[in-house]
């Protein structure tokens, strides 16, 4: 994946996701898809650490854009590596967000790490 490529997956990912439209946010996803984040403990409860498979990330993502309307990403960097990318955004409640990405053969995301932080980015001041 060259910069550029990482870039314009980017810029399309987080489009799709300041659309709202769900259909068009998991298009970028991999049907097998496994999501890890620290949000998902608070929404699918105690010891549940990440969600399997494209069905289960529609069922897990419908709630939370229905509780957040005002939902809204913006995009800081977004870093190419090998079938992988970082993105680097701002996400709700003022949360930085680094998503590890991985993609499969077809270009689609297989694999997330996601992390956050409260608050602004320390390297911005």
């Amino acid at each position: 994946m060259t910069e550029a490529d990482a870039q314009r997956f980017a810029v399309e990912w987080i489009e799709a996701w300041n659309s709202r439209d769900l259909d068009r946010i998991l298009n970028h996803y991999a049907d097998e898809v496994e999501i890890t984040s620290p949000f998902v403990e608070t929404v699918l409860g105690p010891g549940k650490k990440s969600v399997r498979g494209k069905l289960a990330l529609r069922a897990y993502w419908g709630p939370i854009m229905a509780a957040y309307p005002d939902l809204h990403f913006v995009l800081h960097r977004a870093y190419a590596g090998v079938d992988s990318l970082v993105l680097h955004y701002q996400s709700i409640q003022g949360l930085m967000s680094a998503e590890c990405m991985e993609l499969d053969e077809n270009g689609k995301i297989r694999r997330v790490q996601a992390h956050y932080a409260m608050g602004p980015d320390p390297a911005a001041a």
